[in-house]
This record gives C-alpha cells, structure tokens and sequence, in this order.
C-alpha cells in the first residue's frame, strides 16, 4: 500500500500525517523537531513511504538532508504553492496543516523546491552577513540624520568621510547631542570597519570562483553580483531554460487573466530579493555609467525610450539573469559587439 506524509514543522514540534493512496489518515502524531526524531517516527509508522513533504522555510535545509541522509525520500515544497491548497481549510491548526500537506503529496500537485547544499549556504552566509550589516549602517546613518533635522541640523550629502567629520563637530561642541551622537558614530565607524574586513573576503571568494571570474565580464557586474548569482543558481543546470531564470528572481510581470480580461501587473518579487536588486542596480550601470557599447546596453536604451527608464531597467535585468545563466552553462565570456563576428552569449 502506498502511503505518503505530511510534515508540518515548527521550532519545538513537528506534526505528522500518514494518508494511503485513497487519502484515508492512518495515522497522526507530533514528534520533537530534529530529523533523527522525524527519521525514527516516520520509521516506526510509515517505513515503506513513498513521498515525506514538508514546507520550505528557515529549519527545511537542515530537515530535508538529516531525512536523505536516513534514505527518506523527502521533498521539499514551496511554501507559498501549498499556502493557496492549505487556506482551503475551514480550521488553521498544525494537525490539519500536516494532513493538508500529505493530501498535497497524494495529488502530486506540488512545486518541487531545490534544496542547496550546507556548503553552499555556508558561502552565502558571508554575503548576508555583509548585506545585513550594510542595511544596519544604512539605519544608524537614517538615524542619525533624523536625530538631528529635529534640531534644525540638516546634514546632506552621502554618508562618508565628510559625514563623520560633521558628527564629530557637533560632538566637540559638548551639547546635549554629544552623548547619544558618540554612541551612534562609534556604532557607524565599527560597522563601517566589520564591511571592510567582509569586503576582502568576498573579493578572495569571487576571484578564486572560476563562474564569478566569468560572470564579472559583464560591464556592470561586480563581485558581490556575480558571487550572489552563483551562489543563489548554485547548479545552472536545474534550469531547464535560460528565460525561466529572470521569473525564479522575481522579475517577470504577474499575469491576471479570466475570460475577457487579461492583466499583465507588476513584477512579482518573489525570489532572492538582494540578487534581484543587485542585477537591478547592474542593469542601471550598464544603462548609464558603462561607457563601452554592447547591444543589451543598446536594446535596453530602445526600451528606455519607448517605455521609460524604469522599465527598461527592470527588462534589463531580466534579460541580464537570462545572459548570466547562459554564460555560467556554456563558460564563454561576454560579447560586447556580436556585430563584429563574435556569438553573442544572450538570447
């Protein structure tokens, strides 16, 4: 008899649901949530399963190769995908959410999602990290600013040099301000100094990466672009079409359509949000600042013109994602001018 299980995982409990092929339960429990406990549970109970899912989310890495290491066949789905089937539920409570998601295993109807390595999220540890404490510099800088404009002190310009050295003046001038703004200066200066000593570890990273080295061809992409592309694709040949790559990013319209109408909206921003503003930013360089001329720079510019500059952004980007995989498959370089000869690496 065939049986499939549902999963729903929480930090201290995971509920657990066994269907047969016909969707009868039969069986429930909860177990504690570490895969040598799921492992011996679903053993005891189910250990002729067929499918075991589970939801994706922060603890779904470390689940889903604990239960492959135990030869479980685990799969790992997407957890928006069986949001929309689970909803459906008149009750919102772990045990249903487990039979839901068991019912969804059943059915088949389910978006596979591809779980990476540990090593890979071990690189992709040191790019968050640099993201998260950029983002913290970003807040004291914006706090900084606020603090002050309340007293009158407009400071304009990019945070930098001649920022800190206008903080420091209004401290020596032993106000009241001095205090809280030493503290938010020491804050701003450690951090500043923690994403320099990051900076040179992603550079060792991305120059030792053959895929980054190819990546960073492109005018416009820099180390931290290329190695969070490589690191978020991790296996280009998972893609089965290069297109596919710009939707996995979150950078294809959202699409409504029932009888007449039919609504193409914004972008979808699902995805690797800082990838999709990395390849955004990238997109604007090679719009505006790279001097060089390559036919995407001019395809993006005949956009621009027609649809604004915006737009053309985001379809650079797109279309950016799109090269970029076709470059990490074949290993080629970027063309800049395939009107000389040369193949052009983009569709």
């Amino acid at each position: 008899m065939e049986k499939y299980i549902g999963l729903d995982v929480s930090q201290d409990i995971t509920h657990i649901c066994v269907v047969d092929r016909d969707g009868k339960k039969l069986w429930e429990g909860d177990c504690a949530s570490t895969p040598e406990s799921i492992g011996e549970t679903v053993k005891k109970h189910a250990p002729d399963a067929v499918k075991i899912g589970l939801e994706s989310g922060q603890l779904s890495t470390w689940h889903w190769h604990g239960l492959r290491d135990m030869k479980l066949p685990a799969i790992c789905i997407d957890a928006y995908h069986a949001h929309g089937v689970l909803r459906l539920q008149m009750n919102k409570t772990d045990k249903n959410d487990a039979h839901g998601i068991a019912q969804i295993m059943r059915c088949g109807w389910y978006k596979k999602v591809t779980i990476k390595s540990f090593e890979t999220h071990e690189s992709r540890a040191l790019f968050r990290t640099r993201s998260n404490l950029v983002s913290m510099r970003t807040d004291v800088v914006n706090q900084i600013r606020g603090m002050l404009k309340t007293f009158g002190i407009l400071i304009k310009g990019v945070a930098g040099v001649g920022f800190e050295k206008r903080i420091q003046e209004i401290i020596d001038e032993n106000t009241p301000l001095a205090a809280p703004l030493q503290v938010q200066l020491d804050i701003l200066l450690m951090l500043k100094q923690k994403i320099n000593e990051l900076d040179e570890l992603v550079l060792d990273y991305a120059y030792a990466c053959m895929s980054c080295r190819i990546l960073m061809s492109i005018p416009g992409v820099g180390p931290m672009t290329a190695a969070n592309f490589v690191l978020a694709v991790d296996d280009a040949d998972r893609f089965e079409n290069s297109k596919s790559v710009g939707a996995y990013f979150g950078l294809t319209p959202r699409r409504r359509q029932s009888g007449e109408m039919d609504y193409n909206g914004w972008i979808s921003k699902r995805g690797d949000s800082v990838v999709r503003h990395q390849l955004y930013e990238a997109a604007n360089s090679i719009l505006t600042r790279v001097k060089k001329p390559s036919s995407l720079q001019a395809w993006g510019l005949r956009i621009a013109k027609r649809s604004g500059m915006k737009k053309a952004r985001i379809a650079v980007a797109r279309k950016l994602a799109v090269i970029m995989h076709q470059m990490l498959q074949t290993g080629e370089l970027f063309c800049f001018n395939p009107a000389t000869g040369e193949r052009a690496i983009y569709a």
